[in-house]
């Protein structure tokens, strides 16, 4: 996409540690239950086997009051030390498989999710997609999703059974001593409660850390997207402070986060020896006074410290909670941006006329060459930003070759963006064979489209799946044929493995005339009904610009052909000429018709159009 149809970018700027979305704690829970709700009866069995093990374990100090009754009495103890080991191995067991139950299900829950997010994102609407930086939408996709393990395993199971089990131990104690109990409670309620004020701290700090390692994602894909760029201009220590700012950011509010996580951690083992040492003092003297026996007291002091555990669990599920709930507010708010339709390729290739490789280039039967026309139509990337185009009107009849000139900022590219709905237009109508684009399904207007951007991206992979990219069903001679008609297939027979050799990352081991003839082919491959160039020869030599140049003279005679051009030897082929300025069409010709009647054209043809046929 040339420079005059650019969206803008997104705003900067914004305050570094304002928080980002948040959702009240009921969207919060309705959002975590659809993630987990495929997975409830796995999970469901991972909290029941959790329950189990935590009933084993709960059972043991009871066993212990009878051994030390027994000791005490001077009865047999091979039996309840049988019972005792039996409990310790079975409880041992079926928490060990009730882990791996759970981190099952929890790794299943983040497949999912990343599945349904990435199958989302990669429908994002272009306008949508130019509002937000790539490296945040892969931090959503990467680590936010992988928050969501813990909020389903800690947050929610082993909350759940950490607070039946501190439920049962209460009980437990209760049954042994009111009194030893109300010493416990009131000695956790007065530590808890400090415990929660920092709750609320946790939640900003998390998510302001989440919001960092997006960040960092963002100016890393900014780095390595310009990586040639940035050594040419000898930008690495300027960039790479970029990144340590990210990284510093990221860093501070980690530390932050993990202060009060720890604080709420500590404070679980402050209460418990607080608690020990007045259990121990008070229980002591009730022993002592015969109000209780030594076996109820060890047995007491034994639930107490087998109550860290649950308490544990319920304070990290607090924190979990929060880290989660960050998690999937950025989740949910990636998943709320607007998509295009999905579709079904197959179906819908075949409605768009993708026409049978034996017909070597002739329209599939019922279909021919598309027409285009452009009425009145408007447009603007947002409502605050000033129009890209201002009344456009033109009509493109089927077949033949129809080129955009004008100067930069004209709104040339941007007419292409409209045809394949990349935007829709603010006002006005765009039709294809007489039929509003927008009125088209979707896959249906795409598949009679072969569109050659600009910059000629080439994805990584081999050469052959870049080839077939827009055409999977292509066959072997399909893709022996474009590569001659493309100048590609002298590059094919040097390549050491041949189609099957691999690109590299963007195209980086292919030149950028290499790059751009794939993009052709690949367009060409898909035999189109309308073919859209935005500048698609710009990087060629004079000798591979006169072979494509042939090889879209000829495609122009079984498709229509819409080329942004800023080459003579382009425009002169042109049946039609359009002339843009200022996002309104200033006029329209033949290249002898123009020259002699628009001024602007006859500047353009003067001055950029020769100099850069002779540059």
């Amino acid at each position: 996409m040339s420079s005059d149809s650019l969206p803008p970018n997104p705003p900067s700027g914004a305050d570094d540690d304002a928080p980002g979305p948040r959702l009240s704690a009921r969207e919060t829970w309705r959002v975590l239950y659809e993630h987990i709700r495929p997975h409830r009866p796995v999970i469901a069995l991972g909290a029941l086997l959790s329950l189990v093990g935590s009933a084993c374990a709960l059972s043991q100090p009871i066993a212990t009051k009878t051994l030390v009754d027994r000791l005490g009495d001077d009865e047999p103890i091979a039996g309840i030390l049988l019972v005792l080991s039996a409990l310790v191995l079975l409880g041992t067991a079926i928490e060990a498989v009730a882990q791996y139950v759970l981190e099952r299900a929890a790794e299943s829950v983040v497949f999912t999710a990343r599945r349904r997010l990435t199958g989302r994102l990669l429908r994002l609407r272009v306008s949508e997609a130019d509002r937000i930086p790539p490296g945040d939408l892969m931090s959503r996709v990467t680590s936010d999703t992988t928050l969501l393990r813990a909020v389903t395993t800690q947050a929610m199971v082993a909350g759940v059974t950490g607070a039946l089990t501190v439920v049962a131990t209460i009980v437990m104690m209760g049954v042994l001593d009111p009194v030893l109990l109300g010493v416990t409670i009131g000695v956790m309620v007065l530590i808890g409660g400090a415990t929660a004020l920092v709750m609320p701290k946790i939640s900003r700090a998390t998510q302001r850390s989440q919001e960092a390692v997006g960040e960092i994602s963002t100016v890393l894909e900014r780095a390595f997207g310009a990586f040639r760029t940035i050594k040419a201009s000898g930008a690495e220590r300027r960039e790479t402070e970029t990144v340590w700012n990210a990284t510093r950011k990221a860093w501070r509010h980690g530390v932050q986060a993990a202060k009060w996580q720890s604080l709420a951690a500590s404070s679980v083992g402050l209460s418990v020896q607080v608690s020990f040492l007045a259990v121990l003092g008070i229980g002591g003297a009730r022993v002592a006074s015969e109000a209780i026996e030594v076996s109820t007291l060890i047995a007491f002091l034994l639930l107490l410290f087998y109550l860290i555990e649950p308490v544990s669990q319920l304070v990290s599920s607090a924190t979990q909670y929060q880290e989660g709930a960050a998690a999937i507010a950025r989740i949910t708010e990636a998943e709320r941006l607007e998509t295009e339709p999905e579709a079904e390729p197959r179906e819908a290739a075949a409605e768009g006329g993708r026409q049978d490789p034996a017909t070597a280039g002739e329209p599939a039967v019922g279909d021919g060459p598309a027409a285009v026309a452009f009425e009145d139509v408007t447009f603007r990337y947002r409502e605050e930003l000033p129009p890209v185009h201002q009344g456009v009107s033109f009509t493109v009849p089927s077949g033949g070759m129809t080129a955009f000139v004008g100067p930069s900022g004209a709104g040339k590219s941007t007419v292409f963006g409209l045809i394949e709905r990349f935007y829709d237009a603010t006002g006005g109508r765009v039709s294809l064979d007489g039929r509003d684009v927008r009125d088209w399904p979707l896959a249906e207007l795409r598949a009679a489209i072969g569109y050659v951007e600009q910059d000629a991206p080439v994805l990584a992979g081999t050469l052959r799946e870049n080839l077939v990219f827009a055409a999977p069903d292509a066959t072997d001679e399909d893709i022996r044929e474009v590569l001659v008609r493309t100048r590609l297939d002298t590059l094919v027979e040097r390549l050491p493995e041949g189609l099957d050799t691999r690109v590299g990352h963007r195209g980086s081991r292919l030149s950028g005339g290499e790059r751009q003839r794939v993009a052709i082919a690949r367009a060409l491959l898909r035999r189109p009904r309308l073919l859209l160039l935005d500048e698609a020869t710009s990087q060629l030599d004079a000798v591979n610009e006169l072979a494509l140049r042939d090889t879209v003279a000829e495609a122009a005679r079984h498709t229509t052909v819409l080329v942004v051009a800023h080459r003579l030897s382009t425009v002169l082929l042109a049946d039609r000429i359009v002339v843009m300025e200022a996002g309104r069409v200033r006029a329209v010709g033949t290249h002898a018709e123009l020259v002699a009647a628009d001024p602007l054209y006859g500047e353009l043809a003067a001055t950029q159009f020769l100099a850069t046929a002779t540059g």
